[in-house]
């Protein structure tokens, strides 16, 4: 289980304190924010997601692109949803946000653009460079870490971001979330994404592309790392865990009303779901100190 601390976190209050590294879209001169954190400590897949196909599908903006399970299991990934502008079903999200806004493994960046658009304080943060750099590309401030690592203004952020599956992140929910309950303010509140299927599992995946290798040439094979997929009964029972306090349940009509379904070995990946799909959310809250005001 990734550790929920990190015992040489400075009590930063701004992003430019060290040792953080940003980009800042609007500002292609601006100077560096120290160094990136380059290390995968807590089994968060760091790399399999820096790598190759991941960083050549967000870089091309389309996928196909997957996460495969050691038995076979596809869950198609909407590399061209993530790399388009905020739909209904982003912006239902974003609505609800308040304040200075964390979007926890940001993609592309299609919700940071979107925030800071606003005109709202927004930082995206993923362990993909070929992420950030989509995300700086359109105008938004990105990251290159994995949010287990120390954070600027850790503790201050008014609202965090887990959207399009990113509860899975380091294969743990009830670890992410308690990492994230550091990093929000003591009013802060917390936006998640769950699976519309009320399922909690904790598997080892690996990110494939669809790309067939020449006769005789062998697939090479990505690293396996931990994820995780729950659905709403199962994000509430870990949030209870870990001092959360549900806040707002709702759902939003997918693009289309198409969305991927999972497919199962030997079966088509591409095979969408029936008209009607949802995307499922939960807002969180962090419970009233007494005597203390947010």
């Amino acid at each position: 289980m990734p550790p929920t601390t990190h015992p040489d976190r400075p009590d930063a209050a701004s992003w430019g304190a060290e040792p953080y590294t940003a980009s800042r879209g609007a500002d292609p001169g601006a100077a560096s924010w120290g160094t990136d954190s380059d290390a995968d400590s807590w089994g968060t897949g760091q790399h399999a997601w820096g790598a190759d196909p991941y960083a050549d599908a967000l870089r091309s903006g389309r996928g196909p692109l997957f996460l495969r399970r050691s038995d076979g299991w596809l869950l198609p990934l909407e590399v061209e949803r993530w790399c388009a502008r905020a739909d209904a079903a982003d912006l239902s999200a974003l609505r609800r946000c308040t304040g200075s806004v964390l979007d926890i493994g940001c993609g592309p960046g299609r919700l940071v653009a979107a925030l800071a658009a606003q005109g709202r304080r927004t930082l995206g943060i993923d362990v993909s460079a070929a992420a950030v750099a989509r995300t700086t590309a359109i105008g938004g401030t990105a990251l290159h870490c994995s949010v287990f690592n120390s954070l600027p203004g850790e503790g201050t952020w008014d609202t965090a971001l887990l959207l399009d599956g990113n509860i899975g992140i380091g294969g743990d929910p009830r670890a992410l979330l308690a990492r994230t309950a550091e990093l929000v303010a003591p009013h802060g509140l917390l936006i998640v994404e769950t699976t519309p299927a009320d399922v909690d599992e904790q598997v080892r995946v690996r990110v494939e592309g669809g790309d067939h290798p020449r006769p005789g040439v062998p697939r090479t094979p990505g690293d396996l790392f931990p994820w995780a997929r729950v659905g709403a009964p199962a994000l509430l029972r870990y949030a209870a865990a870990t001092g959360w306090i549900p806040a707002e349940q709702w759902t939003a009509a997918h693009p289309a009303g198409q969305a991927p379904a999972v497919a199962q070995p030997g079966q088509s990946p591409a095979v969408p779901q029936s008209p009607g799909a949802e995307r499922c959310f939960v807002s969180l809250s962090r419970p009233a100190v007494p005597g203390r005001r947010g």
